[in-house]
């Protein structure tokens, strides 16, 4: 049946549901307070000791952490075997990944690489981790993680926090 702006009400399928659901269900993470540390001592670690990717699409307001990638999680699965061979040639040891909560497209993304890395024999080069509680978290973590975020606005996250 299609409402009045010619849109279906049945409900679709998720996004992610074209694609097999990951083998590594709980990937390890990454705490804000262990990314900050990360951050603060980059000119301590090599440029390509880590990678941090923003999953978010439609929902990618209120800021990104600074010096994110932003892959949509929505067009990431076919692409993982590129960033595979790119985050290995380059020496990247681990990636973090993240979206609003890093429950969701987070964790599902962090299983995608880790499966890949697994089947590719990589499993002791390149660690897939989450940023535990995604932007969100850090965002709402005190104005010491909101001074590393790009294009910040605290009305997404004040109105989210509720």
């Amino acid at each position: 049946m299609a409402t009045a702006h010619g849109s279906s009400t049945a409900s679709s399928p998720p996004w992610y549901a074209a694609y097999p659901p990951p083998r590594h269900l709980q990937p390890g993470y990454v705490t804000r307070e262990e990314l900050l540390s990360m951050l603060k001592d980059g000119e301590n670690v090599t440029a390509n000791d880590f990678v941090l990717v923003d999953l978010r699409r439609a929902d990618h307001e209120g800021g990104t952490i600074r010096g994110s990638l932003n892959l949509p999680a929505q067009s990431l699965y076919p692409t993982i075997p590129t960033l595979y061979c790119l985050f290995k040639a380059a020496g990247v040891r681990k990636v973090i990944w993240y979206c609003s909560s890093s429950r969701g497209r987070g964790t599902r993304a962090a299983g995608w690489f880790q499966d890949h890395i697994v089947d590719c024999g990589g499993g002791d080069s390149i660690e897939s981790l989450i940023l535990y509680e995604g932007v969100k978290g850090w965002a709402l973590g005190g104005s010491q993680f909101v001074e590393w975020m790009e294009e910040y606005d605290a009305a997404p996250w004040t109105s989210k926090a509720t």
